[in-house]
């Protein structure tokens, strides 16, 4: 897949030109669905919250960028109504956009519906995450960020890139996230990292890896 992995949407010009270089046409002409899953395994996150991502009314800009159309992909709900369903859903969108929350609980989800075996057939379909929505292609997210404990008791996600990310660097009402709070988790990541303000994402085409920002950010070597 093409990736935006955004640490708090798309939240300037430049994140959003990145956004329609990967979609290869307008945001307008474009086709969405939206998966809010993450949400529920969070505690600072409330059914409010979810309908506010739905109907773009975060300030995580990703809903309200002006789609052709947005429909709901509720990943909890796709192994109980069949692929032949769902599949053809996902097949036809241009971009899913994915919500922030609880990574491992997404990363469980995703595994559990299906949509992770599904991911390496769609080339051409861009994955733009916001917070957890990114974080959870990354290998390991890191204790700091846990909160729900997945069965296999680990913080280890889907590795479909292979670096981790740390989110809301600097973030007024996230004061744990500070640079040095940064480096420590990335000591436990032992591994390449970027800790990225909501300023800034991670293209990822092809295998390239690209920072895009307007705001700070620091990468970590393993």
């Amino acid at each position: 897949m093409k990736l935006l992995l955004t640490s708090g949407g798309v939240t300037n010009t430049s994140l959003r030109d990145a956004l329609v270089d990967l979609l290869g046409k307008p945001i307008a002409d474009a086709s969405a669905l939206c998966i809010p899953t993450a949400e529920y395994g969070h505690p600072m996150c409330t059914p409010a919250s979810a309908w506010r991502f739905i109907a773009g009314q975060t300030p995580a800009p990703m809903c309200d960028l002006g789609w052709k159309s947005v429909g709901l992909l509720e990943l909890t709900a796709l192994h109980s109504i069949g692929k032949d369903r769902w599949v053809p859903w996902v097949r036809e969108a241009d971009v899913l956009l994915v919500d922030g929350g609880d990574a491992t609980y997404l990363c469980h989800w995703m595994r559990q519906s299906g949509l992770t075996d599904l991911l390496p057939s769609l080339p051409e379909t861009v994955w733009v995450g916001v917070s957890a929505g990114s974080m959870v292609m990354t290998p390991r997210i890191g204790d700091y960020f846990v909160e729900w404990t997945p069965p296999t008791g680990s913080d280890r996600t889907l590795g479909v890139v292979d670096f981790s990310i740390f989110p809301h660097l600097g973030h007024e009402l996230m004061p744990g996230n500070t640079m040095a709070e940064a480096e420590r988790w990335a000591a436990d990541i032992a591994g390449p990292a970027y800790a990225i303000d909501d300023q800034t994402a991670i293209k990822v085409t092809d295998g390239t890896v690209e920072v895009v920002s307007e705001g700070h950010w620091r990468s970590f070597s393993s």
